[in-house]
């Protein structure tokens, strides 16, 4: 029940996938109750905490910004540190864009791994829900609702013969991030890369990095790591952009044809509804924090 840091500090490096720039990356242990802070190493070690408040914009990917300085595409490394039950960390790069590794969570879990995970002194806090909070965009439906632990439930329909409707519904418990989650890689569609080119978007995307969809099947030659691994990447992002949060969640999300604005739009309505919400020092406190 306490909380956790890295036990030794994680270098790698990569390419961005929308900036398509190179970067490298070290996570390193934080102390008690600092969170996920990513400090740009090429900006004197300038200081941007993975807060929902700094939330800039979410076109095909997170984006965080305070003072003018940008850090993009957060969510895969996030959902990593908070799948790893991982607390406190310092995450430095000396570039604008965390690296995609192979498009998915699975590199940055086995970092972490093999750095070992250490328990600290003080007690783990968790975001605790206490009254539904839902979101609603035309077809797009994403809430929040009291839960004894943190799960997801997530349905995604795309008309695509390898995709149509998919769900899954996501219990965090001994693992299970690790085992069902973490492998799951990003996917977009071939007629989207022209776009998004022309937006300067996705300059750092390949098949090493993405699933890429034609209009009835997929450019890559390597099979899908699961039947439904579509869904189970939306999973790996709503992990990501609620991690924002700061602490663990305790509440049931549900999501249908969610996305990045629509987390971040929940998760606002969310904090604004400071009685739906405690923050509480363990999974049974009945006592909450100050807010």
């Amino acid at each position: 029940m306490n909380q956790t840091t890295i036990a030794q500090p994680i270098n790698i490096s990569g390419i961005g996938l929308h900036t398509g720039v190179e970067v490298n990356l070290t996570l390193k242990p934080a102390p008690e109750n600092t969170g996920y802070i990513f400090v740009r190493t090429d900006l004197d070690n300038f200081e941007l905490p993975a807060s929902v408040e700094y939330i800039s914009h979410c076109s095909y990917a997170t984006t965080l910004m305070r003072r003018g300085v940008v850090l993009s595409t957060c969510e895969h490394l996030l959902s990593a540190l908070r799948g790893s039950e991982v607390d406190n960390c310092f995450i430095e790069l000396d570039n604008i864009e965390i690296p995609i590794m192979d498009g998915s969570s699975e590199t940055f879990i086995d970092l972490i791994q093999k750095a070992g995970v250490s328990e600290q002194n003080a007690p783990r806090r968790y975001f605790r829900v206490l009254k539904k909070v839902e979101y609603v965009d035309g077809d797009r439906v994403m809430s929040v609702e009291p839960s004894d632990r943190y799960e997801i439930e997530c349905v995604i329909d795309f008309a695509h013969p390898f995709i149509n409707k998919q769900a899954f519904h996501f219990v965090f418990e001994n693992g299970s991030f690790g085992r069902e989650i973490a492998s799951a890689r990003t996917f977009g569609f071939t007629h989207e890369i022209e776009m998004l080119r022309k937006a300067n978007l996705a300059l750092g995307g390949s098949l090493d990095n993405a699933i890429v969809l034609t209009p009835d099947g997929m450019l890559n030659e390597n099979p899908l790591r699961f039947a439904d691994e579509f869904v189970r990447h939306k999973i790996l992002d709503i992990i990501g952009d609620f991690a924002l949060l700061g602490m663990p969640i305790l509440g049931k999300i549900k999501a249908e044809k969610s996305g990045h604005a629509v987390h971040a739009s929940l998760m606002s309505k969310l904090l604004k509804a400071e009685d739906a919400w405690e923050i509480v020092e363990s999974e049974n406190s009945a006592t909450s924090l100050a807010k």
